[in-house]
């Protein structure tokens, strides 16, 4: 963990952050948000993404999300965060954040290009494709931490977020791919509502 100093590693600053704003105290499958956080990094990790990506991931809950609605901090402080893992890390994070995703989830997969509604705006645009890589990437690094702890959320949602990967393969690592068909692939049988995870 970092100690202030100038030494402390990006990593061990973040996790300051993160724990100073109560994701250390936040209750969350598996524990506590900070240690779903730092989960999501280290699968990032270990499929090969960017350090960029992996830090976007360990932040990917600090404004809330779609489907967590408890935020770390405000974004109209996105200034802040960006000044500790950079612009492009920050901006990954409000993508993933401000995502509307009962506009998106549904048209990943088919023709592109893919429109994000802001959910903080109500406004659209069209991502980049390697910022529509990342947000999937995250997304699933994210969601398979969450359904490995919460057996009644793997119960509801597994087999449509099985479905959500297996259609927007094409976006996800090979390893991403090949961890979303080994842990959901068991589910079969639709399940009713959205996919609601942090």
């Amino acid at each position: 963990m970092a100690d202030g100093s100038e030494s402390a590693s990006p990593w061990s600053r973040v996790e300051t952050f993160l724990r100073d704003r109560g994701a250390a105290d936040m209750p969350h499958p598996g524990g506590t948000l900070l240690a779903h956080l730092g989960r999501v990094r280290r699968l990032l990790a270990d499929w090969g993404a960017d350090p960029v990506v992996q830090m976007a991931g360990l932040c990917h809950a600090t404004y809330g999300t779609d489907g967590f609605d408890q935020w770390l901090q405000p974004v109209a402080e996105r200034s802040l965060l960006a000044e500790l893992i950079g612009d492009r890390a920050e901006a990954l994070v409000y993508l993933y954040a401000s995502c509307d995703r009962s506009v998106v989830y549904p048209q990943l997969g088919g023709a592109r290009p893919v429109v994000f509604r802001d959910r903080f705006t109500g406004t659209e645009h069209v991502p980049s494709e390697a910022d529509l890589r990342a947000f999937i990437e995250i997304t699933a690094a994210n969601e398979l931490d969450v359904m490995a702890h919460n057996d009644e959320l793997a119960a509801r949602y597994g087999a449509e977020l099985h479905r959500l990967f297996a259609r927007s393969g094409d976006l996800l690592s090979t390893a991403a791919r090949t961890a979303c068909t080994e842990q959901l692939g068991r589910w079969s049988a639709p399940p009713c509502g959205t996919p609601t995870a942090t």
